[in-house]
């Protein structure tokens, strides 16, 4: 017993050693703890943004279009089909009022029961501080059969890096002829 208790307390030894080595090594090189100041992190805060969303699908210059067919199927849905769009971003409902930025992104048509669409989109801001900063979105929109639809912001860029927060999409006026609409948009972001 007094020789097996030297060898086994340095194995033991020994494995704590190795696995604390391993454990470091793995840390250090896949990820560690940062300081926030070295990122230059400011107090979080909790914006509003409000704005007008402008999807035109006719005319000679439209906004957003289809690029992926439907697949033929009988969907009354048109599940599959895939639309990109750069939409303006507007202060008010009026095309003509100020731009403050785009809306980049695409949609698609993601049930074959009822009507519901997968939205990827970035809001890129054109205007003021905020000018080069954008903020994604990814979520799922019932489209105009809901009143409100709620997106989650999933990030963002420039003054918006590790943003998150949620938006509220209304629409305040749809075509149903030429499929243009306006949405307004009330997004609450926190951000540093």
């Amino acid at each position: 017993m007094a020789r097996i208790l030297p060898a086994l307390a340095s194995q033991i030894i020994l494995f704590c050693l190795f696995s604390a080595t391993l454990v470091y090594g793995e840390e250090k090189g896949f990820a560690r703890p940062l300081d926030r100041k070295q990122h230059k992190l400011r107090k979080e805060k909790l914006s509003h943004f409000h704005f007008f969303f402008h999807d035109i699908q006719s005319g000679r210059n439209p906004t957003s279009i289809p690029v992926v067919p439907p697949p033929s199927n009988s969907s009354k849905t048109g599940f599959g089909v895939v639309f990109i769009f750069d939409n303006p971003l507007t202060l008010g409902p009026k095309l003509s009022s100020k731009t403050v930025g785009k809306a980049q992104g695409l949609f698609s048509s993601a049930s074959q029961e009822e009507f519901a669409l997968l939205m990827v989109m970035n809001f890129a801001f054109n205007e003021g501080k905020y000018n080069g900063s954008s903020l994604s979105i990814l979520g799922r929109n019932p489209g105009a059969t809901s009143k409100v639809r709620e997106f989650p912001v999933v990030g963002g860029s420039g003054l918006f890096r590790f943003a998150r927060g949620y938006a509220l999409a209304t629409t305040h006026d749809l075509n149903m002829k030429t499929g243009d609409a306006i949405i307004e948009y009330n997004l609450y972001v926190f951000h540093y």
